[in-house]
C-alpha cells in the first residue's frame, strides 16, 4: 500500500505577512538577480493541474513512489500504461502566459529553479533553467545509468502494443493518468536498448531524493541572488520549501505569487494571491516598460 504524499499542513509560527499587491514586487524586480522558483500552480493554465490547489489531483490520485515503482514489475507496467497516455498530453501542452512573462523576465533573473517535470519554461525560451524534479521528456535506465529521449521509448511502447488504445480526460502533473486495471493488462513493458535494465522517466518520484549535487546548484543560486520570486507553489513538501528557508535565513527578501496560502507564506516579505498568467504578463508589461512603474489597484 502506497503511503500518501502529504496533502495540507495547518498553518502555525509567525503570523502571516499581509497580502501584497503587483505594484509591491515591481520595484523587487526592477532590482534585478531575482532568482524564480516556479511550481505547477504555474501550468495549470497550460491544461495540467497541480497537486495541492483547488482540485489539485492529490486529492483523488496517489502518485508513484520509488519504492514501489523499484520493488514491482506489475506496479512498473501500470505505471508505463497509464504513463504512455498522459505522455500524450504532456507533449503536447504549450507554455501559457506566466510561461511567457518569466521569458520576457529574464534579463531581470539570475536563474530559474522548476519544481515542474513538463519543460514548458524551456518551450518558452527560458534558459539554463534548473529542473528540480527532472525531466519527463527523458529516461534513464536503472542499470546502466543511459539516458534516452523519451519520444523513443514512446515510439517503442507503440510498437510493443500496437492494439493499446487506451485514452483519459485527465492528467496528473506526474504526467500519470488513471486506467482500469482491465486497460492496464497486458501493456507490455519495454527495457533498456543497452543492457535490458528497467527504464525509469527521469524525474525524481515521491520517497526519491533529489541527487545532492543539483540540490547543491540551487543553494548557491539562492545564496547569490538578490530576491527569491516563488510562483505557483504551495511549498508543501521540504523539497522547495528549504530553499525559501534558506533565503529568509540570508536575508534575501522572499516574494509569493500564488493562489491560496503557502507553507512558505510566514517566511516571506510579500505575498501576492492572483492568476499567475495574468498578473505576471501585467509585471513583466510594467518592469520592462519604465522600471519603476505603477500597477493602479493591484
Amino acid at each position: 500500500m502506497r503511503t500518501r504524499p502529504t496533502l495540507s499542513w495547518s498553518p502555525s509560527g509567525p503570523s502571516l505577512p499581509r497580502t501584497s499587491t503587483l505594484t509591491d514586487v515591481v520595484p523587487i524586480v526592477v532590482g534585478g538577480d531575482v532568482l524564480v522558483l516556479s511550481g505547477a500552480g504555474l501550468s495549470t493554465e497550460s491544461g495540467i493541474p497541480d497537486y495541492r490547489g483547488e482540485g489539485g489531483s492529490l486529492r483523488k490520485h496517489t502518485p508513484m513512489t520509488y519504492e514501489e515503482f523499484t520493488s514491482s514489475a506489475a506496479s512498473r507496467q501500470r505505471y508505463w500504461a497509464r504513463s504512455h497516455v498522459g505522455w500524450r498530453t504532456i507533449a503536447r501542452a504549450h507554455p501559457n502566459a506566466g510561461h511567457h512573462a518569466v521569458t520576457r523576465l529574464s534579463g531581470k533573473l539570475s536563474g530559474v529553479i522548476t519544481q515542474n517535470v513538463d519543460g514548458l519554461h524551456q518551450a518558452a525560451g527560458t534558459s539554463d533553467v534548473v529542473e528540480l524534479h527532472g525531466g519527463l521528456d527523458r529516461v534513464i535506465c536503472l542499470g546502466c545509468g543511459l539516458l534516452s529521449p523519451r519520444v523513443d521509448l514512446d515510439r517503442r511502447l507503440r510498437e510493443a502494443n500496437p492494439d493499446f488504445a487506451a485514452t483519459t480526460t485527465e492528467i496528473n502533473p506526474d504526467g500519470d493518468v488513471f486506467l482500469p486495471e482491465e486497460q492496464v493488462r497486458g501493456f507490455e513493458v519495454v527495457g533498456c536498448v543497452e543492457c535490458g535494465g528497467v527504464l525509469k522517466p527521469d524525474v525524481v518520484f515521491f520517497g526519491e531524493n533529489v541527487p545532492r549535487p543539483r540540490v547543491e546548484q540551487c543553494y548557491s543560486l539562492v545564496d547569490n541572488a538578490r530576491s527569491l520570486l516563488v510562483l505557483g507553489s504551495s511549498l508543501t513538501v521540504m523539497s522547495g520549501l528549504r530553499f525559501v528557508r534558506r533565503a529568509a535565513d540570508s536575508g534575501i527578501p522572499v516574494v509569493i505569487i500564488n493562489r491560496g496560502v503557502t507553507r512558505g507564506d510566514p517566511y516571506a516579505s510579500l505575498r501576492v494571491d492572483l492568476p499567475l498568467g495574468k498578473s505576471l504578463t501585467e509585471l513583466a508589461d510594467v518592469v520592462l516598460q519604465s522600471g519603476n512603474g505603477d500597477l493602479p489597484g493591484r
